[in-house]
């Protein structure tokens, strides 16, 4: 079955790409002076933020390359600022910056790099739950994902070589110490919840062996995403600490109402068209859902009774990933069924690189990399 579904998908994209080649240039993927752009968007400065991956993977994967260049050079001078200000003979950053233009000359080049071609080849991959020949909002949302988690995983790996003092494939609180952008600004956002804290390293750690492994590291640099009861628990006794303004150990309606349920409104309304209701229109859903999750009805929401809306608080990966989805579909659906076609990917490749694409451009539609920052 695998087999004649690869035929059936190669004989339908050979024909796609002989009707496009022998049709009129009007597609925006024969647009070349659109130059297509690496991004240089990711923040040293606080690295939990959220920020979009490349929609294709070797584009991500020539980003990444160059993120780990800035990575090491910054980590160099955090570390030994001695050998960046000695100016050692040979030592230039002008070879670094011609590989980022060889990279961006590569994207450039249709022989090289053909967004047409890349499409083809991607759309297999994307269309796999079922395979039937569309790609639906579930396996674009699950597409993004997948290449978000790699990402996040190679950014946690990466920092846990600088922590991991001992190299022996664990990190320990004494060895962990709060990024300089913590320590420098003990207002930072975080930094008073707890978040680099010895209990938030607890939390993060499963088996209570003091130790964090690489997948207990990268639950405790984003734990939003992770499926650990402990860790979650932990993420609500925060926002508690965090929202309790007259220290009662729990939250009452006004400390919900002022901020934990716009967080929570945001999150369930995709399209913010109640965004600028009145005070008095958002107050009555709010009691609603205060008085759904206080249980015991004693009028104060505890840790434990925050946990149905934590993640909506804190919004996973998969969020974002759907938001990336719907906003795909949305601009490239041109037949309105709620699905993807191979033509009407093809016949849309903005969509999908706009991330990267310059942004000289006057049309509307090139303002996807700034959506999602």
């Amino acid at each position: 079955m695998g087999k004649v579904s690869a035929i059936i998908y190669i004989a339908v994209a050979l024909l796609i790409l002989f009707l496009i080649s022998h049709s009129p240039k009007k597609h925006p993927n024969h647009s070349r002076h659109r130059r297509l752009k690496l991004r240089s968007s990711f923040s040293f400065s606080n690295p939990t933020h959220h920020e979009p991956v490349a929609f294709d993977p070797l584009v991500a994967d020539i980003e990444r390359r160059r993120e780990d260049r800035q990575w090491e050079k910054q980590y160099l001078e955090h570390t030994h600022p001695e050998f960046v200000n000695d100016h050692a003979p040979g030592h230039e950053s002008q070879p670094e910056w011609e590989d980022f233009m060889n990279a961006e000359d590569y994207l450039n080049d249709e022989d090289k790099f053909n967004v047409t071609n890349r499409l083809v080849m991607l759309f297999p991959k994307i269309d796999a739950d079922p395979a039937d020949g569309f790609v639906t909002e579930n396996e674009l949302t699950e597409w993004h994902l997948q290449q978000t988690a790699k990402e996040v995983l190679h950014r946690s790996m990466r920092e846990m070589e600088v922590h991991d003092k001992n190299h022996d494939g664990f990190v320990s609180f004494a060895e962990y110490e709060p990024p300089s952008w913590v320590k420098n600004d003990n207002n930072s956002f975080g930094y008073d919840m707890g978040w680099w804290k010895e209990e938030h390293f607890n939390a993060s750690d499963v088996n209570g062996d003091g130790l964090l492994n690489i997948t207990e590291f990268n639950d405790f640099l984003h734990p939003s995403d992770s499926k650990s009861p402990k860790l979650l628990h932990w993420l609500c006794k925060e926002e508690v600490r965090e929202r309790d303004t007259d220290r009662d150990g729990k939250v009452n309606f006004d400390e919900f109402f002022h901020g934990l349920f716009d967080l929570v409104r945001n999150y369930d309304e995709e399209d913010h068209n109640s965004s600028h209701l009145s005070h008095d229109s958002l107050e009555s859903p709010a009691r609603r859902l205060f008085s759904q999750l206080d249980k015991d009805g004693d009028r104060l929401l505890s840790e434990e009774e925050l946990l149905p809306i934590i993640g909506k608080i804190h919004p996973s990966e998969r969020y974002y990933a759907k938001q990336q989805a719907d906003y795909i579909i949305s601009q490239a659906d041109s037949d309105k069924d709620g699905r993807l076609s191979l033509l009407e990917m093809i016949e849309n490749p903005y969509v999908f690189y706009s991330a990267i694409f310059s942004e000289d451009e006057d049309d509307d539609d090139y303002e996807y990399h700034d959506e999602f920052r």
